[in-house]
């Protein structure tokens, strides 16, 4: 009769077990795969600081609790409590009462994150890179004093609303409609997949004028008459995320409440996606820290013909594979971020970084789950969660194909967005 394994998890999903024969290997190896090419050297003292602090924080008191709220797809009451107490909140200036955030402490931020779950990323990218920063760039000043300190201080929450049932990757062509009306505007449509929909305590909305068929930037209250939301249910990825569909009807919204800069397409949801994909990219990143440290330590520890899985050639060459994305990713979105702290970062790099990194973190999450054999399944044991969630990053933000053709343009010049065939 074979042995009943009784598979226990610690807060990262690393395998400890009451009775698998574990290995004796107590030779030294890479735990942090950061520390290969030490890569942290690229970090200031600082950032490498407070890395270190908000890795304990989240580890001591949000990891532990992951698991359970994946397996229910719920996002808690305490986690917007939980997420203020670490302190990673702010603004790309010092202002309205909020932290100066950097671009690349906001990356390490959503690096750290990841790392433990990528729902919790995810979060941070709706509320600082999405919401927050739409208001930041494109508001007026009365927005950003109004919202802007209660978004950082999670008092309110805000999700982001560009993408709709007919339109996902040619998000330009949306179809919900503001019209302007006396005092304001009346917005009519549907948007989907809407991160936070139905936490929200305020909606930035993308419509189309029609007056002037320009898609414009809007900020809704969602308790507003006529606005209605329901969860996408049934996810089998992200599923601490609570995606919802948003459906406007005559809903009004005051003239003051239109984003100032966020006048076309081009000048408002454009500029905010150049950064949030640029975000995305450092998802990638602490998805793959995680995938291989959970895979390092699984193979080393565990035996199978009497030797631990570590010994044999083909599993270091996963190993080493995933170690190699690892070292890639993390200097692509390093060097990205970098151009972008100079002023020198266009939406073609943000988009050949976001899609290339999460290209390759499916192979990534791929071996990882390969290494762990039928215990890589279990939402404890970490791949199998990281692999699904991989996989959503890949799509939103840009899917991998919008992401090649924003690059592959300003490679060749030529656009092929459009095929000549029209339905």
């Amino acid at each position: 009769m074979s042995r009943r394994l009784n598979l226990v998890s610690n807060h990262m999903g690393q395998i400890l077990t009451e009775n698998f024969k574990k290995s004796s290997l107590v030779t030294p190896y890479v735990q942090d795969p950061i520390n290969f090419l030490h890569l942290d050297q690229l970090l200031s003292p600082e950032i490498n600081s407070r890395r270190a602090q908000l890795r304990a924080n989240l580890e001591a008191n949000l990891a532990p609790f992951v698991a359970e709220w994946y397996e229910k797809a719920e996002f808690p009451g305490v986690l917007a409590e939980k997420f203020r107490s670490l302190g990673i909140t702010g603004l790309s200036k010092e202002k309205y009462g909020c932290s100066k955030i950097s671009p690349l402490e906001k990356s390490i931020i959503l690096y750290e994150l990841a790392r433990i779950d990528c729902s919790l990323a995810t979060f941070y990218v709706v509320m600082f890179s999405l919401t927050a920063h739409t208001i930041e760039e494109l508001g007026t000043e009365e927005q950003k004093v109004k919202y802007l300190p209660k978004l950082c201080n999670l008092d309110i929450i805000g999700c982001w609303g560009l993408t709709e049932p007919d339109f996902g990757s040619d998000a330009s062509e949306l179809e919900t409609t503001a019209t302007p009306v006396k005092g304001g505007y009346v917005l009519n449509g549907v948007k989907r997949w809407i991160g936070n929909a139905i936490l929200s305590d305020i909606m930035v909305i993308f419509a189309r004028n029609t007056t002037t068929n320009q898609v414009e930037g809007f900020i809704v209250n969602s308790k507003s008459n006529g606005v209605s939301v329901t969860n996408i249910q049934r996810k089998l990825a992200l599923r601490i995320v609570q995606n919802g569909n948003i459906f406007l009807k005559d809903v009004f919204v005051p003239a003051n409440e239109r984003l100032e800069k966020g006048h076309n397409f081009a000048a408002g949801a454009n500029v905010i996606l150049e950064h949030s994909r640029m975000n995305v990219a450092w998802l990638a990143a602490g998805l793959i820290a995680g995938i291989y440290e959970n895979s390092v330590k699984y193979i080393r520890e565990r035996v199978q013909f009497r030797v631990p899985l570590a010994s044999f050639q083909l599993n270091q060459e996963k190993l080493v594979r995933i170690l190699a994305i690892y070292q890639a990713v993390f200097l692509m979105g390093w060097r990205v971020t970098n151009l972008l702290e100079q002023g020198k970062a266009n939406v073609a790099q943000a988009s050949l970084v976001k899609g290339w990194c999460t290209l390759v973190g499916r192979e990534a999450a791929k071996l990882g789950r390969e290494l762990m054999g039928g215990n890589g399944i279990l939402i404890d044991n970490y791949m199998m969660k990281a692999l699904a969630d991989m996989e959503v990053i890949y799509t939103y933000e840009g899917t991998y194909d919008i992401c090649a053709l924003v690059a592959g343009r300003a490679a060749t010049g030529v656009s092929a967005f459009k095929p000549g065939y029209k339905a």
